[in-house]
């Protein structure tokens, strides 16, 4: 529905509560690596604590720059200083409540839609946004295999990626297969059929096919679509040398081999998004799997904490700031009649 929010239900209320209790738990199962992660964090250097942020600029410039393509393929411009503080204030909500990302959404797709973008336009820059971001992770992932070689992950970290990139070679099948006519009347005879007998699967089909042909109208080519995709890459890469700049501030020796894949699927993970701003799910994700790829606990907690600082903490402020500038600024439109 236009303009709904979804609420997170009680199952993510439960969760956050329980992954809260388990973090307090580690913790103090934990005291030792804990206090040698502090000392760490006591002597960082600063210089190092920029470079770090500079990284994370340059991530929250390349995110915001996808959606910015997108508007302006579709006839509508946007400066990349708007279109940054819009999306860093979707990103603040969806770091402040479990399930966050459906409030974010919500918002983000009526604040695009009537800063003359329209429903179907904001709705396709929202869900093309969503696929470049997530391929182009995947596509992260698979670098970060190929970097580690075959003595690379762990046994347990492995199946998971392999699963992954089975996933992602099936999209990028599908997705190319797309470009023929011909395959895409097969795939809406199939959906079709499928869908018949079910009134919502119906509608739902018929809400894809209709985004399809509004992304197809917007630029039908295929190559153009690169720069987004190359954008949401650098929006992740950039965050990672965010991590790797976090670890070097503290001293701490950087997992190259692994360092792809930690990150890779520490994100995975925290798109559930089960506790605000994934606390305690990105934590414990992460220095996991640091440690698995050869850091000690303690320093694996410190790079850890350092980085969480400095793409999600320092980042929350700043995006509720801009939150509040567009809602006052929505609301002097609206008294004066503007659109």
């Amino acid at each position: 529905m236009r303009g709904s929010v979804a609420r997170p239900g009680w199952v993510w209320w439960v969760c956050a509560a329980l992954i809260g209790v388990a973090a307090a738990l580690f913790a103090l199962s934990r005291r030792r690596e804990l206090t040698e992660a502090y000392h760490l964090i006591t002597r960082v250097r600063p210089f190092g604590v920029v470079v770090a942020v500079t990284f994370e600029a340059v991530s929250v410039l390349c995110f915001a720059a996808v959606p910015r393509w997108l508007l302006r393929t579709g006839g509508v411009r946007w400066s990349l200083g708007r279109m940054t503080s819009t999306t860093m204030a979707a990103n603040a909500m969806a770091g402040a409540f479990p399930g966050g990302a459906a409030f974010s959404a919500a918002w983000l797709l009526r604040y695009v839609s009537r800063r003359g973008a329209g429903h179907v336009l904001a709705v396709a820059v929202v869900v093309t946004a969503g696929v470049a971001s997530a391929l182009s992770l995947l596509l992260l992932l698979a670098v970060g295999v190929l970097l580690s070689g075959p003595a690379g992950p762990d046994t347990v970290v492995r199946p998971v990626v392999t699963v992954l990139l089975i996933a992602l070679a099936a999209v990028l099948t599908v997705l190319g297969l797309c470009c023929f006519a011909p395959v895409r009347r097969v795939l809406r005879r199939i959906s079709g059929a499928a869908c018949r007998r079910a009134g919502w699967a119906a509608r739902i089909e018929a809400d894809l096919a209709g985004l399809a042909d509004q992304v197809r109208s917007v630029e039908p080519r295929l190559w153009p679509w690169l720069w987004p995709l190359t954008f949401a890459l650098l929006n992740w890469t950039a965050d990672v040398a965010c991590l790797a700049a976090s670890m070097w501030a503290l001293g701490v020796p950087v997992p190259w081999r692994g360092l792809l894949i930690a990150y890779g699927l520490t994100q995975i993970a925290g798109s559930l998004r089960l506790t605000p701003g994934n606390l305690g799910i990105a934590e414990a994700a992460l220095a996991a799997l640091l440690v698995i790829f050869g850091l000690p606990p303690g320093q694996a907690i410190a790079a850890t904490f350092l980085y969480r600082v400095v793409s999600y903490w320092a980042l929350q402020p700043i995006g509720w700031t801009c939150w509040i500038a567009l809602t006052l600024e929505n609301g002097l439109r609206t008294r004066r009649g503007e659109p």
